[in-house]
């Protein structure tokens, strides 16, 4: 296991490059949900020459349709645990391009685009656990704003207020490398060294 950072947004590029594979992040501040149709409208909108009702510079972003209801006129998050983040990979590294997001927040592997734009520009790729939709909204303080309520409830920009919002796990860094490669490299390594001369098979 690597280290335990307390890190605030928004986040500069000094704050994601120190981070490694491994470490655990708490972060307070300013996180805003995106699931898939969001990345696109938010590509569509910047590559047509126009501007998001929110900024995202420095922020976190995370893969998340949280259940939300209303209490006097305000918003309240219910639950908000993570969306499988692979749906949102294809549009990942031109989203983190062009919004400068410094931190992204999801569940299970992102490929070899996201890894590359994670280098490239200076943004991480964290995982919350799965499962854990209640214990996420812990950390929710309160919800600051909404936008794009069209596009439905769970993928709608949430914009929330985070405390001490974790344990978060780096699993892509800022210097290419990717938790779930290495697991996978290991694995085969194994399976070829150990397992496969055993039963006879060729690795």
């Amino acid at each position: 296991m690597g280290l335990e950072y307390h890190m605030k947004t928004p986040l500069s590029e000094g704050d994601v490059r120190k981070l490694k594979v491994g470490d655990i992040v708490y972060l307070s501040g300013i996180v805003v949900t995106a699931r898939d149709a969001a990345h696109s409208r938010a590509l569509s909108i910047l590559n047509s020459g126009g501007s998001l009702p929110i900024d995202l510079r420095g922020l976190a972003i995370y893969h998340c349709g949280p259940v939300v209801d209303k209490k006097d006129d305000k918003w309240v998050v219910v639950v908000a645990g993570p969306t499988t983040s692979t749906r949102m990979d294809p549009l990942e590294y031109e989203f983190i391009e062009k919004t400068g997001v410094r931190m992204i927040i999801g569940k299970g592997g992102m490929g070899v685009r996201t890894v590359e734009a994670c280098r490239k520009f200076g943004a991480v790729y964290t995982i919350f656990t799965g499962g854990a939709a209640v214990l996420a909204v812990k950390g929710m303080k309160r919800v600051l704003d909404v936008h794009w309520l069209d596009l439905g409830i769970p993928e709608a920009l949430w914009v929330i207020e985070v405390e001490n919002f974790g344990p978060l796990m780096v699993t892509i860094d800022s210097h290419g490398n990717n938790f779930y490669d290495s697991i996978n490299k290991e694995v085969y390594r194994r399976l070829r060294e150990e397992i496969y001369p055993k039963i006879g098979v060729q690795g």
